[in-house]
């Protein structure tokens, strides 16, 4: 018996010794020594030679003079990689995708060839005063979303709460099995009552001065800009059926499978040119066709193909394209 637990408790070390120790220890030095960039994680640096990213992992770009990559369903977390897994017909995934649309569409034809749909959202929007309200009640669970996307929006809704004690009772009486509301249950009437204060506007985030001279965001109403266009292109297109609209790339508007690809296609790069140089040639005071010719050229000599070419569309790396642009247009001073 005692020799049988001893040859089990030998085998147990040395496994535990070659599998935990040796074996993962012999690759790791092997990878160190043939390929050292991909053994410590692709990482990225600045011009300090700190590290700002890995070329493997998207992160968010939101300035209009760099590239920006695909949608993430979990806000490009390197922890949290996956997809939102949501169906065709779940209007969640409408919604992401008419947000995506809204500030980028452009029409196809016509006296408005080639020209952003976003202002035309914008005043039909106005035109519908009541038009925020009816968006809320025919989609309760956006409306939710709305609220729970940042504190700062349900930090709006406690507040209208706090001081429509009538309008909370009566959702309550309408909800007996929910007697303590969130601030997400309460969407759909605190939008309702928004509309009838504030026609023709919708609560976006925005920034003041307080007295001190610091500078906090809070939620105030607005009836232009991004968050318009985003939140009612898909009704402003639902009525509109006919007006025809230029193609997107699917990249675009649709994440990958785990919310973290670091590439965006060259066609979708294309795309989001005319932005990038317009903001380039504003910042640098030069000629925006110039410009634009430049960053063309820089998309065209950066674009890979998966497996040399032999495979797959070309791809541009949106965190390499970006520190390109910085250094040739915002050089270190």
């Amino acid at each position: 018996m005692t020799s049988h637990l001893r040859a089990n408790l030998w085998l147990f070390a040395l496994s535990l010794l070659l599998c935990c120790v040796i074996y993962p220890g012999l690759l790791l030095g092997i990878a160190r020594v043939a390929f050292p960039n991909q053994a410590e994680g692709s990482l990225v640096f600045d011009r300090e030679g700190k590290p700002i990213g890995s070329r493997l992992i998207a992160q968010p770009f939101t300035a209009d003079e760099f590239f920006q990559p695909r949608p993430s369903a979990v806000s490009y977390n390197a922890a949290a990689s996956g997809a939102s897994n949501w169906g065709a017909n779940n209007p969640l995934l409408r919604d992401r995708v008419a947000r995506q649309l809204g500030p980028i569409a452009r029409y196809r034809g016509g006296s408005k060839a080639h020209k952003l749909v976003g202002p035309d959202i914008e005043q039909w929007f106005q035109q519908k005063p009541g038009i925020v309200a009816q968006w809320a009640q025919a989609h309760p669970s956006l409306a939710r979303n709305w609220v729970t996307s940042d504190t700062l929006n349900s930090d709006a809704v406690l507040t209208w709460k706090a001081g429509h004690a009538a309008e909370v009772a009566r959702w309550i009486s309408e909800n007996p099995d929910t007697p303590e509301p969130k601030p997400e249950d309460l969407a759909v009437p605190y939008f309702v009552d928004f509309s009838k204060s504030h026609a023709g506007a919708f609560p976006v985030a925005s920034e003041r001065k307080t007295t001190d001279g610091k500078t906090e965001k809070t939620i105030a109403p607005a009836s232009a800009g991004p968050e318009i266009q985003s939140t009612f292109f898909d009704l402003w297109l639902q009525e509109h059926p006919k007006e025809e609209l230029e193609s997107v790339p699917a990249d675009m508007v649709m994440a990958s499978g785990s919310g973290l690809d670091p590439h965006i296609t060259l066609k979708n790069a294309l795309y989001q040119l005319e932005r990038i140089a317009a903001k380039w040639a504003s910042e640098t005071r030069r000629d925006p066709s110039q410009v634009r010719g430049e960053i063309d050229q820089m998309l065209h000599e950066k674009a890979r193909a998966p497996f040399g070419g032999l495979a797959g569309v070309e791809l541009i790396n949106v965190l390499e394209i970006n520190l390109a642009l910085r250094e040739r247009y915002r050089p270190a001073r």
